[in-house]
């Protein structure tokens, strides 16, 4: 009876997890992360060393994380952005069925963990990031009235990226996890093509001579798009990482970090 028991619950455990698409996790160091020790001098470097073989991982898929189905190209459902930060510039703009490439040849600069909280800063290098889909778009850009909905394509050329990571740590199965709560990205990029389709709703003169327009002047519509850049990537970012951190032990990153407790205090006893 004790090991019908035991065999139910363990099926019932395995069933929870398929419900909620759960990897399980790493109990071995796995062989493309190099660990580090965050007390060492050369730390910085270890780490930044580290998180690039993890990126070059993610190309060919970590072997046991299902939930990631692709990182290159990486696909969004929807993105939903309004922007008026200027007189020049006020936009909504929704895009739908995103397909971005160019993440797979994500180069690593320098990767900081900081020990009074575990957060990170993260600086890397996007040679090209394509983008396309649908997109809708209701504004205007330097004066320019827009209201039209179509395919957008964007190609960005030679970006750097600067990532900002919020976590929270957390103890499972004797290890210590990062829980990534929130990240916020700053880019800056050498050259932005784009091609924006049906503009003004057939008017294929306008909307050619405003696509010459904005290729000619990139930088202004790299400021105009900023928010739906950083959305774009923030997203892709925090639903891989999220992904990634529960599925691989924190410990195999920095070997040395402590655990919950040792960093946030024990919890208090509820008051009765």
């Amino acid at each position: 009876m004790g090991l019908l028991l035991e065999q139910i619950s363990l099926l019932v455990a395995l069933a929870i997890c398929v419900v909620r698409g759960d990897d399980g996790f790493l109990t071995e160091p796995p062989d493309y992360i190099k660990e580090c020790r965050i007390a060492d001098k050369d730390f910085v470097n270890c780490s930044t060393h580290s998180i690039q073989q993890l990126f070059d991982k993610l190309n060919d898929g970590i072997p046991g994380l299902t939930s990631i189905k692709s990182f290159d190209p990486f696909y969004l459902n929807r993105i939903r952005i309004t922007q008026g930060n200027s007189n020049a510039i006020n936009l909504k703009v929704e895009l739908a069925n995103v397909k971005i490439i160019g993440f797979g040849h994500t180069h690593v600069l320098e990767s900081q963990v900081f020990k009074k909280d575990y957060s990170w800063k993260t600086t890397f290098t996007l040679p090209v990031m394509k983008l396309q889909g649908e997109y809708s778009l209701f504004g205007r850009i330097l004066l320019i009235p827009l209201n039209g909905k179509g395919q957008v394509f964007l190609d960005a050329e030679n970006m750097t990226v600067t990532m900002h990571t919020k976590t929270r740590l957390y103890s499972k199965g004797g290890f210590t996890f990062y829980n990534v709560t929130s990240l916020h990205v700053d880019f800056k990029m050498d050259g932005l093509k784009s091609y924006f389709s049906n503009l003004f709703n057939g008017n294929k003169q306008l909307e050619d001579s405003t696509n010459k327009f904005f290729n000619d002047n990139w930088r202004m519509l790299a400021d105009a798009l900023y928010t739906v850049i950083t959305q774009t990537i923030e997203d892709i970012l925090l639903d891989v990482l999220k992904k990634i951190f529960h599925f691989i032990p924190a410990n195999y990153f920095v070997s040395d970090i402590p655990t919950p407790e040792q960093l946030y205090g024990r919890a208090k006893p509820k008051p009765k």
